[in-house]
């Protein structure tokens, strides 16, 4: 079982150390995140071992609490403004204390009589204990919380900032009573004895420390408060994704439109979305057509168009249209519920760089209180000067800063995974991101990867002595297979109005194709080594097999009761990216194969157009696993693979890095570790490159953070001092660094908010070339009733695209017509001739 609890009372690393190691003890325990910097604790447990209620009370006993959540309600804002008030309070009354303290003392600024610190000293005195009183109320929680932890031997930052506060205190409230001891017998004192109380209070009325008090729990809490604003924008990707999700939804009931809210979505009901509109739900299109911005889910930028029997997702926007869908994913089950939820979960997942400062946070208190203890001791003994080895003590404790060691991997792997999640990749957990700059051979697969994943049938032969309907047997079989392959075979057959014949048996077999039994009659379609000596008697299809794939397409066998009786060649485009990406990838020393269950033919034409030198092709998806497998042995380093199919699963799971493809299988996105949403191989490139920028960042982060503690501390002791004088820091300065530390740290992480993902060449042109021709371009609609295939279809294309001003010319079968966007110039007339010449009529 996987639960996340809210955590309350952490505010350190030692905090989050102290949770993690008190629920680690627990029986049944097989995975615990705490995450500091989101207050919450992700926790995989035995059901039957453990529960949620030992859970609860192991995090009660160590200090804290611990809770499901109910409800997400935000109250960061009043937390903000209570901080922010507090804040500017305990200011106001910080100043009056540093003003009376040392103003007339070191500046001469003016004071009444009463608070002079000679003609009153116990005015002066008691004046700067009340003022610091305020101070100390509004921030008891340091103390309360603190002390507890200290009393449990888990002692974290908040103990350091109560025992130095108190220590300041106590020793101040100490200074008071001496001078009121002195002021007292100096009024009745003999002349020899009246120097000598009039030492005691000139001693300590310059040695109250109430301003160092009251310096340190201010100073301290707003670094708190400049940390705690960082921490927010750290955490800006969640918010951002988790403000898009719509919150209400038009459905059609009872032919009436009704508004409700958008998690009262039902499965299949019908759902209405206009121009301007949020998509409520994912659902597919079932009238209409719509121009869409999917930049909130894939970052791209430039809408796409959808139309009948097409996909929407969840929180995109119709830029242009009016749809009507019917909902297939609703609430937690939509695609923006899915990324909020991953991305949550890698953020509270944890890096093995962090495995350091978290055994160093566990006993980072304890040690600082002893160094403190040290300071005072050694300090006593080579100055014998009470207030200054007081001073360095006190130094000690209230500069080191824990929060520092325990922010700089988590705050960084927020902003990471919330910037890839911005940009169209879904990294899974923080080991991947870690990880995946490391990657030295990155196999590929062919369809939907390198390729469009969009196939379409060029070629189609039936058996001249076969009078069968072979389009109605191609329908009904194919609609029944989920391969990539499967629908550009239904979309042709569409066109010739097949009949849905009744499948009386249905086999896929893996990496070879799929078999069906109509009347009683065995059907095969798919490749040829399952009847691979039928293949060889038919020389017509083996001359054609070897013409297609000699043009890079994909060949498929249709035989009946093992007799071959006809042929289908698909082809799919390559990626517009893939050739640069994969040029890309080389250049950065990473060697790059091609895995696919394609034949040799196919596969080579394709890699030599995108330049792959290495190809493994005829791969069953088991054969997948076991070259993946064989890499990781003989290379010795990391690999990932690439793919979005089925059959790239057992391949996906086998890789150090398993990448998806968004538009792929379901299993492929559950097996792999990251999911590119864009479909776009460039995207490989920006995860190596977030990764490389992730890392860097908490390298950084923790080299400050060690740094910062280890230089400060020692300098803290004063035992440089007695070096060089000017190498002491007062307490005063002490809450100031400590302060500076942790904001700097997050402030760090923050740096990767400037990581720019790579963008396409091509891309790039295109939009540069639209913007110079849109204004000179028209659209023609004509209607060509006598297209009856693709082949027809890709020569009234081609008619229309050699004629000079004709910029794209798209034909669409099923609804007998083609879209030809060209020069304002170009007569229509000329079209319809080229058309005609093609030997189609068109108007």
């Amino acid at each position: 079982m996987k639960k996340t609890f809210n955590i309350k009372g952490m505010t350190c690393a030692s905090c989050q150390s102290h949770v993690q190691k008190a629920v680690d003890k627990l029986e049944g325990i097989n995975n615990c995140n705490v995450n500091l910097l989101q207050n919450n604790m992700f926790v995989e447990f035995d059901e039957k071992i453990c529960s949620v209620e030992k859970i609860e009370k192991a995090v009660k006993d160590a200090g804290y609490s611990a809770s499901l959540p109910e409800e997400k309600i935000s109250v960061s804002k009043n937390e903000n403004n209570s901080s922010l008030r507090n804040l500017i309070i305990s200011f106001i009354f910080l100043l009056l204390i540093m003003y009376f303290s040392m103003g007339n003392m070191m500046w001469n600024w003016p004071a009444p009589d009463f608070l002079d610190h000679h003609k009153n000293p116990m005015g002066f005195a008691l004046v700067q204990f009340l003022l610091v009183l305020p101070i100390v109320y509004i921030y008891r929680g340091y103390f309360s919380s603190g002390f507890k932890k200290l009393i449990k031997l888990h002692p974290n930052m908040d103990s350091l900032i109560s025992i130095g506060a108190s220590f300041s205190l106590i020793y101040g409230i100490f200074a008071l009573f001496m001078i009121s001891y002195g002021t007292q017998h100096m009024i009745n004192a003999s002349p020899e004895n009246y120097e000598y109380y009039h030492s005691i209070v000139m001693t300590y009325h310059d040695s109250l420390y109430f301003e160092a008090a009251g310096m340190i729990l201010t100073l301290v809490s707003l670094g708190k408060y400049l940390e705690g604003i960082s921490k927010k924008k750290t955490t800006s990707a969640i918010t951002k994704l988790i403000d898009l999700s719509p919150k209400k939804a038009t459905i059609i009931e009872n032919d009436k439109e009704t508004t409700i809210n958008a998690s009262d979505v039902k499965e299949n009901q019908i759902v209405i979305i206009k121009k301007g509109e949020i998509v409520p739900v994912d659902g597919i299109i079932i009238s209409g057509s719509a121009s869409i911005d999917q930049s909130n889910i894939t970052g791209e930028s430039i809408p796409v168009l959808k139309k009948e029997n097409d996909t929407v997702f969840s929180s995109t926007i119709i830029s242009a249209g009016y749809i009507k869908i019917k909902a297939t994913k609703v609430g937690e089950n939509t695609s923006i519920a899915n990324i909020i939820k991953l991305v949550e979960e890698a953020s509270n997942s944890k890096a093995p760089i962090s495995k350091l400062a978290d055994k160093v946070s566990g006993v980072f208190v304890p040690i600082i209180l002893g160094i403190a203890l040290l300071t005072f001791i050694i300090n006593m003994v080579l100055s014998n000067n009470f207030e200054t080895s007081f001073n360095f003590a006190i130094s000690v404790i209230v500069i080191a800063c824990p929060c520092a060691l325990g922010l700089a991997t988590p705050v960084a792997i927020m902003v990471g995974t919330g910037k890839g999640a911005e940009n169209g990749l879904l990294i899974k957990n923080a080991e991947i991101l870690e990880k995946a700059h490391l990657i030295k051979t990155i196999v590929l697969d062919k369809t939907g990867t390198i390729t469009e994943g969009k196939p379409s049938v060029i070629d189609f032969y039936q058996s001249e002595d076969d009078d069968l309907d072979l389009y109605s047997i191609l329908y009904s079989i194919e609609s029944k297979s989920e391969h990539p392959l499967a629908k550009s075979i239904v979309d042709y057959t569409k066109t010739f109005f097949p009949k849905e014949l009744e499948i009386e048996k249905l086999q896929s077999i893996d990496g070879r194709g799929i078999l069906a039994t109509i009347k009683n009659e065995e059907y095969y379609i798919g490749n040829y080594k399952y009847i691979d000596q039928s293949f060889l008697e038919n020389e017509k299809i083996k001359n054609l097999y070897e013409e297609y794939s000699d043009e890079g397409k994909t060949s498929l066998i249709i035989s009946k009761n093992k007799k071959i009786i006809g042929i289908i060649s698909i082809k799919d485009k390559v990626k517009e990216n893939s050739e640069q990406a994969i040029k890309e990838l080389k250049n950065k020393g990473i060697k790059v194969v091609m895995l696919t269950g394609d034949n040799k033919k196919v596969a080579n034409a394709i890699a030599k157009e995108v330049a792959v030198d290495e190809v493994i092709a005829e791969m069953l998806p088991t054969d997948k696993q076991k070259i993946i497998q064989s890499f990781k042995q003989d290379d010795k380093h990391l690999v990932a693979m690439v793919g979005d199919g089925v059959n790239d699963a057992l391949a996906l799971a086998s890789a150090d890095l398993g990448i998806a493809i968004g538009g792929g299988s379901d299993v492929a996105l559950e097996t792999s570790d990251i999911i590119l949403l864009r479909n776009d191989l460039l995207d490989v490139l920006n995860v190596i490159e977030l990764s490389k920028r992730t890392l860097f960042t908490i390298k950084l982060g923790l080299f400050w953070a060690f740094f910062y503690n280890i230089i400060c501390v020692a300098i803290a002791t004063g035992f440089f001092s007695y070096i060089n004088p000017s190498l002491k820091i007062n307490p005063m300065l002490s809450s100031i660094a400590m302060s500076i530390s942790s904001v700097s740290v997050v402030l760090n992480a923050l740096t990767i908010n400037f990581f720019k993902p790579r963008k396409s060449n091509i891309e790039n042109k295109k939009i540069d070339k639209n913007k110079e021709e849109k204004n000179n371009m028209k659209k023609i609609v004509l209607s060509v009733d006598d297209m009856m295939c693709q082949h027809c279809v890709n020569h009234v294309e081609t008619a229309c695209k050699n004629l000079t001003g004709v910029k794209d010319a798209k034909a669409n079968l099923s609804e007998k017509n083609v879209e030809i966007t060209c020069d304002e110039s170009l007569d229509i007339n000329e079209v319809i001739e080229a058309i005609k010449k093609a030997g189609y009529d068109a108007k």
